[in-house]
């Protein structure tokens, strides 16, 4: 009789709502600190002599994308060796897609999860079999990492192939207080001035720009709110 009960009890529990599950845009948001431009410089691992030969410079430039209800995040190589393009995208139990373009244009999928500043990706080739890594490290603000890792098929430990360290180009925006170049959209830290009702606010990257033109009320109430909360709380 308790057994039939509990499952009377466990038939009627209503179903998870949409308003439940995060939107992407708020899972994404780790990952502010990516949106803007970086300077990177790629290492190959090998001898000092392969990795003197083999270094290069790349730019990667991170923007937010909104459409609909949707959100991501893109990123394009500037002088990039291994890729040119890439999309970040939320998935369901707190993991994560990136799907990355090629030099040689074609499409690569990793998926994992973010733990303590840490993305890691991975993907099986197709034809080989072999395990493919990617490791982006959010150290600070204005530095990360992404290393390169490959481990084939049926072995257990990868093996570095390389590492791109980057730093944010330009000097970080440092306020005292309230933050007034923070993201009206994304949170993130501001960069292009955006104006409504006479009034400037920032945004972050060209994603951003557009989802506040189309719902600049919406964006600035938000915003405000956030603002009169930090108002009240720092008031002696």
């Amino acid at each position: 009789m308790k057994r039939f009960a509990f499952l009377l009890f466990f038939v009627a529990l209503p179903p998870v709502s949409a308003a439940d599950v995060p939107v992407p845009a708020e899972a994404l948001k780790p990952f502010n600190v990516l949106i803007g431009k970086w300077n990177g410089a790629g290492i190959p691992e090998g001898t000092p002599d392969k990795r003197q030969e083999g270094h290069w410079s790349e730019t990667l430039d991170w923007s937010w994308k909104f459409k609909d209800k949707d959100a991501w995040l893109t990123v394009t190589f500037e002088k990039g060796k291994y890729f040119t393009a890439g999309e970040l995208r939320a998935l369901p139990d707190q993991a994560f897609e990136l799907k990355l373009t090629t030099v040689d244009k074609k499409e690569q999928v990793f998926q994992g999860k973010f733990k303590e500043r840490y993305l890691i990706v991975e993907r099986v080739d197709p034809s080989t079999k072999d395990t493919e890594r990617l490791t982006f490290a959010l150290l600070h603000s204005n530095r990360i990492t992404y290393t390169h890792e490959t481990k084939p098929a049926g072995k257990t430990f990868y093996t570095k192939l390389y590492r791109v360290g980057a730093t944010k180009d330009g000097e970080p925006f440092v306020v005292q207080g309230f933050n007034e170049k923070e993201c009206v959209v994304s949170g993130g830290a501001g960069s292009t001035a955006v104006t409504f009702n006479g009034k400037t606010y920032y945004v972050c990257c060209s994603g951003c720009k557009d989802a506040f033109n189309e719902e600049p009320a919406k964006f600035v109430a938000e915003f405000e709110k956030k603002r009169a909360a930090f108002d009240a709380k720092s008031k002696p």
